[in-house]
């Protein structure tokens, strides 16, 4: 069906994709790579990719470029495209409409748009006129460009990725808390990439009184990135913090970064308030939000924020990519109730011993039966540490 040039320009495309990879979220990352017969040779007369949401999409960038380098070739040229052309209105007109009006004639996808809004009619639009479509060329490739957005396509919650870091006997501090730094800077560096990627990122309250941490973007620890990426170009995640004992204040170095906070409250806790304590509450930044939703028991008796709440309201705000980056008992909630999508662990050749903090928190497993299980789907080295990415192994009903 698919020829060995068909499988390198799409492969090209993919590479432009894959060029929008920390700017283009929460829309997907698409490239496109339009290509003209000349005699019995083939050119490629255009290649775009989307840049970011509400700017044009890869379809259009690619015609503009083909403009610009060959007017008199587009009409009748193929088109490759990682996802399927959009066939609606959104904050930019159809990219199906635009292949039309220029004359293209044959349009290869690698796969069709999850997202229900598009989902075939795409393709359909453009073979209404006339043109050939192909779809299904390295559509595993393709899928792996956009995990968040078609996950939320397809379920209306966000791809879900732990990050975890420890030492090589898996301990993530000292007995005493002290944790700086148990890892190389070519891990924190990866980290930051993780951060870029995503559309939030998740802590606990702990994360933020006991670590300090702050959850942004550092560009000054982004590496290559910068050589690719304009600073400004990079945006902050946004980050969510669960607060249910309302215990961070607004004074904290946390909240000098004027980036978008979700602060996730105590539902029950916002019912009791009295009238004066009401008129008590700190006033926070203009960028912090909060949230209140209910809290569940856990295996402990203890009252926890419901975390399937949190992920149904993330994946609501459009949230389609999203990591975790907390301490052992969040870490290990989200693990234990099979909320996870992918668990990225950074591991570093020390050894701590049997008093360190352990990786994560899970009381209910006490049985081996009940361990969970991990498929390593790549591991390697970044500076002196392992990095070790899996899936959660589904346990047979």
């Amino acid at each position: 069906m698919f020829g060995t040039q068909d499988h390198l320009y799409m492969a090209l495309a993919i590479k432009l994709a894959k060029q929008g990879h920390y700017t283009t979220s929460p829309n997907p990352r698409v490239g496109c790579v339009l290509v003209s017969d000349v005699g019995n040779e083939k050119l490629i007369i255009g290649q775009g990719f989307h840049q970011k949401a509400g700017l044009g999409h890869a379809e259009v960038n690619a015609i503009a470029d083909a403009k610009q380098q060959y007017p008199e070739l587009i009409n009748g040229a193929t088109a490759y495209v990682t996802l399927e052309p959009c066939s609606h209105f959104g904050r930019t007109p159809p990219c199906a409409q635009a292949l039309i009006e220029v004359g293209i004639k044959r349009v290869v996808s690698a796969m069709v748009d999850p997202n229900p809004a598009v989902s075939g009619r795409g393709l359909a639009m453009l073979e209404q006129a006339g043109i050939k479509t192909e779809q299904g060329l390295l559509t595993n490739e393709a899928i792996s460009l956009n995990v968040g957005f078609n996950k939320l396509m397809t379920s209306s919650l966000p791809f879900v990725r732990v990050k975890l870091a420890a030492s090589l006997d898996g301990k993530t501090a000292m007995q005493s808390g002290e944790s700086k730094w148990i890892t190389s800077s070519a891990a924190r560096r990866d980290v930051q990439r993780l951060r870029a990627q995503s559309c939030a990122v998740i802590a606990g309250a702990d994360s933020i009184l006991i670590d300090d941490a702050k959850m942004t973007v550092r560009w000054s620890e982004l590496g290559a990135l910068k050589e690719w990426y304009a600073e400004e170009n990079i945006r902050q995640p946004i980050r969510v913090v669960i607060d249910s004992q309302n215990r961070l204040s607004p004074d904290l170095t946390f909240f000098e970064q004027p980036s978008q906070i979700l602060l996730i409250r105590n539902k029950a806790l916002q019912d009791n308030l009295t009238e004066s304590a009401l008129e008590n509450l700190p006033q926070w930044p203009h960028f912090v939000e909060q949230v209140y939703l209910p809290c569940v028991h856990n295996t402990q008796g203890e009252d926890k924020i419901d975390l399937s709440a949190l992920l149904t309201l993330l994946g609501q705000r459009g949230l389609n990519d999203v990591l975790v980056e907390s301490g052992a008992t969040l870490a290990g909630a989200f693990i234990e109730q099979d909320l996870v999508d992918e668990l990225m662990l950074f591991q570093a050749p020390k050894l701590i011993g049997g008093d360190g903090k352990s990786l994560v928190a899970m009381p209910s497993v006490v049985k081996l039966a009940q361990a969970k299980s991990l498929v390593i789907t790549d591991v390697r080295m970044l500076g002196s540490d392992i990095r070790i990415t899996g899936t959660f192994e589904e346990k047979p009903k």
